[in-house]
């Protein structure tokens, strides 16, 4: 069989967004849209660029490249930059930053409502353990994720979502109030920036492979159909996002009259739906936290195990792996969402420009050819930036090199500095490509 059935492709998109949507997804944009208010759309716009559609990109690459993106990877750049780079990547989707937060998270936001006041260890102890726990079973069998996610938990947590969102539209707290903060000069620019904390790009490079071995399952082995499957799958994906972050923009956006300023998107969402369901609203938004994050986890947990287990030549087994990251994302979880968000800052700020200039290269990658010096001179310019946004972001930059970059790098103010020396770094490598000879066409 070489192609999947409609039924097939909306589970596997359902799959995608549910594996995508954590969380993180969940608090960011009620918060952007509080702080916002009367610039929630165009806040909105940027957060949706980087938030949507930078991981529609992405998946648009996976799919050219028919699933073999991280060939593609490896092929275009240098080998101990491709290696180092997945490593970095998979890490921090996995059991370093993204797996711990996912349990951090949802026990802050769906849990500890119900617990009061006190000591909360031993719960929060107790509920990651379990929690871990059911994303080790979901994630055994990598083969039968679709099933068990994309038929089973997805709907799930669509239908509580739905719910939430009726009510908002039907009965808004408030009013829309004036624009607060970076928001009132340059909501785009902010909002493009906080799109950056959801990782969903980091992601992409991950869930891609997830999917592609889902669609396999199937029994599609066509590299072209692998990729149009994903490509349809993403398409489903981000249409999703982009109505559910809609729809907690604006509930953020007329909480503010209500509320006041929250100091974060979670306890925003926990008195909102206190307001509008009373009891029955905190176990509601408990099931859309836990839903969310389990979704996530058990997916990122199934990609991170696999790229290792191919990594170290199947010597270390997938479920030795998979058991190895539940545990240490269990340890790491109860260190505090604090602790976990603070500590991923700097890495994402070294990885993000990185894969951004890869994928929006990729997307040529037929035009480019065997011109490999573009890619390369793209990513060391690129690196050189990122590496420094990065010891800055970590307390270890200079104040002075930092005025000295804002003033003299286009974008550098708004955290994108990257930007012009990656187009450099291109122009070079493709002027260097000049010099050089096309290798010989393979024989058949």
């Amino acid at each position: 069989m070489n192609r999947l059935k409609k039924k097939d492709l909306l589970t596997l998109g359902f799959m995608m967004f549910s594996v995508f949507f954590g969380a993180g997804n969940l608090i960011f944009p009620p918060a952007l849209g509080q702080a916002a208010g009367t610039n929630t759309l165009p806040a909105m716009l940027g957060f949706m660029t980087t938030g949507v559609g930078l991981p529609l990109l992405g998946i648009m690459a996976i799919a050219l490249a028919g699933g073999e993106y991280v060939q593609l990877l490896k092929r275009r750049t240098f080998p101990w930059f491709a290696t180092a780079l997945l490593v970095i990547l998979y890490l921090i989707i996995g059991p370093l930053f993204a797996m711990p937060r996912t349990g951090a998270v949802s026990f802050e936001i769906g849990i500890r409502p119900f617990i009061g006041a006190g000591d909360v260890t031993l719960p929060q102890v107790i509920y990651t353990a379990l929690f871990f726990g059911a994303s080790y079973y979901l994630s055994l069998n990598p083969n039968k994720l679709i099933d068990r996610v994309g038929k089973m938990l997805t709907p799930a947590l669509l239908v509580v979502l739905v719910i939430l969102f009726l009510r908002t539209f039907w009965s808004p707290m408030g009013e829309v109030l004036a624009p607060t903060g970076v928001y009132l000069e340059s909501p785009y620019a902010q909002g493009f920036q906080d799109g950056y904390q959801t990782m969903d790009l980091l992601a992409t490079i991950a869930i891609g492979a997830l999917v592609v071995n889902a669609v396999r399952y199937r029994g599609v082995t066509d590299t072209r159909t692998i990729g149009k499957a994903c490509l349809a799958a993403g398409f489903i994906t981000v249409f999703l996002m982009a109505c559910v972050y809609g729809s907690l923009a604006y509930l953020g956006a007329t909480s503010a009259t209500v509320l006041g300023h929250s100091e974060n998107g979670g306890q925003l969402l926990a008195e909102a739906v206190r307001i509008f369901f009373g009891a029955a609203g905190n176990v509601l938004l408990a099931l859309i936290i836990i839903l969310a994050c389990i979704t996530t986890c058990c997916g990122i947990t199934s990609s991170a195990a696999m790229f290792f287990h191919k990594l170290f030549k199947k010597k270390i087994s997938y479920e030795r792996l998979l058991l190895f990251s539940i545990l240490f994302s269990f340890g790491a979880s109860n260190i505090g969402l604090t602790q976990i968000i603070a500590l991923a800052v700097p890495f994402l700020v070294a990885i993000y420009p990185l894969v951004i200039v890869f994928v929006m290269l990729s997307l040529f990658d037929r035009f480019i050819g065997w011109r490999k010096s573009i890619y390369q001179g793209a990513i060391l310019f690129t690196l050189v930036f990122s590496l420094t946004d990065a010891m800055h972001a970590a307390g270890f930059g200079s104040a002075a090199l930092y005025e000295m970059l804002a003033a003299h790098v286009p974008f550098y103010g708004v955290m994108m500095g990257w930007v012009c020396p990656a187009l450099a770094g291109a122009v070079l490598g493709f002027i260097i490509s000049l010099g050089q000879k096309a290798p010989a066409p393979k024989e058949a």
